[in-house]
């Protein structure tokens, strides 16, 4: 017989003839031959009935079956439902049988996407495990993929706090999840740990340079790992070994060849994660164990909830003041100092105060935000106006005076300086003659400074943004805020700079503030807001 075309001359009955219909059309009943029946691929698939299926079917009513012709059509119905397989950063769902009836949710939900070119679904490797199991239990046969994860023998040789314990207990129970301690905490111990228990291959994402290479000296030290088991991933070296710590700017150009490697996932720093070019490195990651850390997850933009989405939920968290309950971390006290303008900065601050509320009429300045991205011409004046105002209150001058006050109160201690505009650190540590850390240094040089700067006793270091994040140097005790950008996360982050126990330190923070601005606004939410022992500020989880 033709396996596209066959004919049975004896008399069908109902049941055989459903059974015939299920994977093939009748055309015709002809007087010679009998009835003609063609086979339709695609009624097969609806019916989810594969090459073997059909032919059983047809043996069993007596049609001898082509052995070379069936292998021809177990091309089109091979004898598994779903095929996946691995493109560049998708994952391809090939159906052998009708799937729309199980994935119609997750295709309106944009989690897969159709191609009709090629009749095949796509996603991305973080849904791969879930829709995986999702076929097997309604029955499919499914072909999966050979991802390239391997075991690997090593052990954490540190001994943990009992918080360092509890959490990463939590973490091997639950497989993944968020964990949220203060900077200063040992976040990374955790993150180590947690490598040293799965025995699986990991993939560390850093923020920094300086993280990744703290990272890997953290897990040579703490575990017995070879160096040779660890590689590095970044702009200057591209090494994939069965622990492979690379960054953020890295990875999510590089998911295509990290992606299948790696069974744990770390992702430091990891507010960052959310950011719509970074969220594919978890998206990317085939990793069945996920672990986030951050001391600050909670994102003023409620993007947390993708992070917590991606990564599996906020598992662990302790407030600074648990820990230096603790003895964990070096007790602090915060002091805001009020600065006045200049004359000319008040009369200049004043005039535009008055231009923003014509403008404004009467909106906050969040509503503005949302009116300029709709394109509103007088929102966008309006936020200009802010701006200004926003930098000549950042800019004061007295707040250079003050800064010199408060180091000559605190000499003897080791002090950082934290301001957001480059030309201010500038200004300070030339005035102060401070070291100076800055984006437009190179990172060679900054290693430089920070490591003169960490050998020393006391002294002044002025820091922009760059040091907001991974910076460690845990004999500092002075913090000196001249200007913020008013988010709680970098508050957070900058006070953390000083909580690493050292000696029965107790830390001190000075955050400078222009009188009658809407700094004296912020400040007061952030006091309020550090004190409290949650993560949420509006309480909500």
């Amino acid at each position: 017989m033709s396996l596209r075309t066959f004919y049975i001359q004896r008399w069908l009955d109902d049941d055989t003839f459903r059974k015939l219909l299920s994977f093939s059309r009748f055309i015709t009943r002809d007087p010679t031959k009998g009835s003609v029946f063609v086979i339709d691929t695609e009624r097969a698939r609806k019916n989810r009935l594969k090459a073997d299926d059909i032919r059983a079917i047809l043996q069993e009513i007596g049609v001898t079956v082509d052995e070379k012709e069936l292998k021809e059509l177990e091309k089109e119905l091979p004898n598994y439902d779903v095929e996946f397989v691995l493109r560049n950063e998708k994952v391809i769902i090939r159906p052998h049988v009708y799937l729309m009836d199980l994935v119609k949710d997750y295709y309106e939900q944009g989690i897969l996407k159709y191609n009709k070119g090629e009749k095949v679904f796509e996603t991305y490797p973080y849904y791969y495990q879930f829709l995986k199991t999702r076929f097997e239990e309604n029955g499919l046969k499914v072909k999966g993929l050979e991802l390239k994860v391997r075991d690997i023998n090593i052990n954490l040789k540190a001994e943990l706090r009992e918080y360092q314990k509890e959490a990463l207990d939590i973490w091997l129970e639950k497989g993944s999840g968020v964990i949220a301690l203060p900077t200063g905490a040992g976040k990374t111990v955790i993150g180590v740990g947690a490598i040293a228990h799965a025995k699986r291959s990991a993939l560390v994402v850093t923020f920094t340079k300086e993280q990744m290479m703290q990272w890997r000296d953290s897990i040579l030290r703490f575990t017995d790992a070879e160096k040779a088991m660890i590689g590095l991933f970044y702009s200057g070296e591209k090494n994939i070994k069965p622990i492979t710590i690379t960054t953020y700017h890295t990875a999510y150009r590089h998911m295509g060849e990290l992606g299948d490697k790696f069974d744990v996932l770390i992702i430091d720093e990891a507010h960052h994660l959310p950011a719509d070019k970074f969220k594919v490195i978890a998206l990317g990651s085939f990793a069945s164990r996920r672990l986030a850390l951050s001391a600050t997850p909670v994102r003023e933009d409620g993007k947390h909830e993708e992070l917590f989405k991606l990564m599996g939920g906020l598992i662990y968290f302790k407030t600074p003041q648990e820990l230096i309950k603790g003895g964990f971390l070096a007790p602090y006290e915060i002091t805001q100092v009020r600065v006045d303008m200049t004359p000319q900065e008040k009369l200049e601050y004043n005039k535009l105060l008055s231009k923003f509320r014509s403008l404004s009429k009467g909106k906050k300045v969040s509503q503005l935000l949302e009116l300029v991205k709709k394109g509103d011409e007088e929102a966008v004046e309006a936020m200009k106006v802010y701006n200004e105002m926003k930098k000549i209150t950042n800019l004061a001058k007295n707040k250079v005076e003050k800064v010199k006050e408060i180091v000559e109160k605190e000499k003897g201690n080791k002090i950082l300086v934290f301001t957001q505009y480059v030309e201010q650190a500038e200004e300070i540590a030339k005035s102060l003659n401070a070291f100076l850390i800055t984006g437009k240094m190179s990172k060679s040089e900054r290693e430089k400074v920070l490591s003169v700067f960490k050998g020393m006793k006391s002294g002044v270091l002025v820091l922009t943004t760059v040091g907001d994040e991974g910076l460690d140097i845990p004999d500092a005790s002075v913090g000196i805020i001249v200007t913020g950008t008013g988010s709680r996360r970098q508050f957070i982050q900058r006070l953390g700079r000083l909580l690493r126990p050292s000696n029965g330190k107790k830390a001190k923070l000075y955050e400078l503030i222009t009188k009658g601005t809407a700094e004296e606004y912020q400040a007061v939410k952030r006091k309020e807001i550090i004190q409290e022992d949650s993560l949420f500020p509006d309480g909500d989880m």
